[in-house]
């Protein structure tokens, strides 16, 4: 049996431009009669045998009978990775940029003016509640309360003249010798007194505190922010002092476009990310503004960070994940998809013949989850889903496992 197409039975076709017989009838072209070697001819080098030489003569040599079995199917088999697709919980759920803030971070500003005579602390020191952290001038505020104090001792003595007076007069009273009008007005003297000494107390005792703002001590425990002030330096109450922070107690203050606002309730689950999108801690919504910020058109919501495992400082940025809901699905790596005109497809491992092949199925994709495409449908758990070397596959190609 003569199988190479366009040949007459019995006939032995010359290559072009060389006047050789076929190479698998007449032996290497290569070889001369005394047993030398030649150049092969430029024409011979096209002859498309070159491609395949052992894949040719092997099947030449079936085609003559001469019992050479044909080439295994596994040989020429395209090599993927299959994994088995396994129902996972499936999140719905949006990133947004929070805001880490404290409950226990204070800015200090002082509540008097003056000039700074001594600052106690550096930045990053740790403070107890109480410590000072720096003093102003208080030598005006001080000689105000002196001479406060040396007034309240002017009315000390004449409240007890006063008193005195009024004590006379109503013996005198008592045996008709002064008149009622003489007792009425020791009394209005003596009440007078009284009530000038009190207020002047309630000022000697305004100023002293009044006086203790002067020293600045951390209303908090924490640690000691940027001081930017120097001694020297005039401050006024609007001056900024430093700041004392406590790495306990954050927030992260989160705002959700308006849309999705009546979808949060209060214990909805919330992720904070790092950089490299790790979770640093899980939480949960622990507060919905009624209100809507008018310039945003967002809502706030907060989320308390009770035990950050990566470095989060208060008023850092950070990622949120609000997560809306969470449900069983599939999930298949978008390396693993194809698309052809506007439809999605992908390959899974069907078995055939003790073997493999391919077979290209349509897929209905939800929404991306990370490096994953949501199924909605056109896989089914326990499909053997191929993920790698899909580019070069065709449908019902035979596949082995890598």
């Amino acid at each position: 049996m003569d199988c190479v197409p366009g040949r007459a039975r019995g006939s032995r076709p010359r290559f072009p431009d060389t006047g050789l017989a076929d190479p698998l009838q007449s032996g290497p072209p290569n070889v001369g009669a005394d047993g030398g070697i030649r150049a092969l001819p430029r024409a011979f080098l096209r002859w498309p045998a070159v491609v395949g030489a052992a894949a040719l003569a092997s099947a030449v040599a079936g085609c003559r009978g001469g019992g050479t079995s044909p080439p295994d199917a596994a040989a020429f088999a395209a090599k993927v990775k299959v994994v088995v697709a396994q129902p996972r919980t499936v999140e719905d759920a949006s990133e947004y940029v929070a805001t880490v803030k404290s409950r226990h971070s204070v800015t200090l500003q002082p509540q008097v003016e003056g000039q700074i005579t001594r600052i106690f602390v550096r930045s990053g020191d740790r403070v107890a509640a109480g410590a000072p952290i720096l003093q102003i001038d208080p030598l005006k505020q001080a000689a105000t309360v002196s001479s406060q104090e040396a007034t309240r001792k002017s009315k000390v003595a004449t409240l007890e003249w006063t008193r005195a007076q009024l004590e006379r007069v109503k013996g005198l009273s008592a045996q008709g010798v002064t008149s009622k009008a003489d007792l009425d007005q020791a009394q209005t003297a003596y009440d007078a007194a009284q009530a000038d000494l009190a207020s002047l107390d309630a000022q000697v005792k305004e100023q002293e505190v009044e006086l203790r703002y002067y020293s600045v001590v951390a209303p908090t425990a924490g640690v000691v922010g940027d001081v930017p002030v120097h001694v020297g330096d005039r401050v006024t109450t609007s001056t900024l002092l430093t700041t004392v922070d406590e790495k306990t107690g954050l927030e992260a203050y989160i705002n959700v476009p308006v849309e999705r606002a009546l979808q949060v309730r209060l214990g909805t689950p919330v992720e904070i990310l790092d950089g490299s999108g790790k979770v640093v801690t899980a939480s949960r919504v622990t507060f919905v503004s009624p209100q809507v910020d008018n310039t945003t058109q967002s809502v706030l919501i907060k989320a308390e960070i009770a035990a950050p495992k990566g470095d989060v400082r208060s008023s850092q940025f950070v990622r949120a994940r609000v997560i809306w809901k969470a449900e069983p699905g599939l999930l298949i790596p978008v390396t693993a998809v194809s698309r052809v005109s506007g439809q999605y497809f992908a390959y899974v491992a069907e078995p055939k013949d003790k073997g493999l092949v391919a077979r290209q199925r349509p897929v209905h994709l939800g929404p991306i989850v990370g490096n994953d495409y949501v199924v909605l449908d056109g896989i089914k758990p326990g499909d053997r889903l191929i993920v790698s070397g899909a580019q070069n596959l065709v449908d019902g190609m035979s596949v082995v496992e890598s």
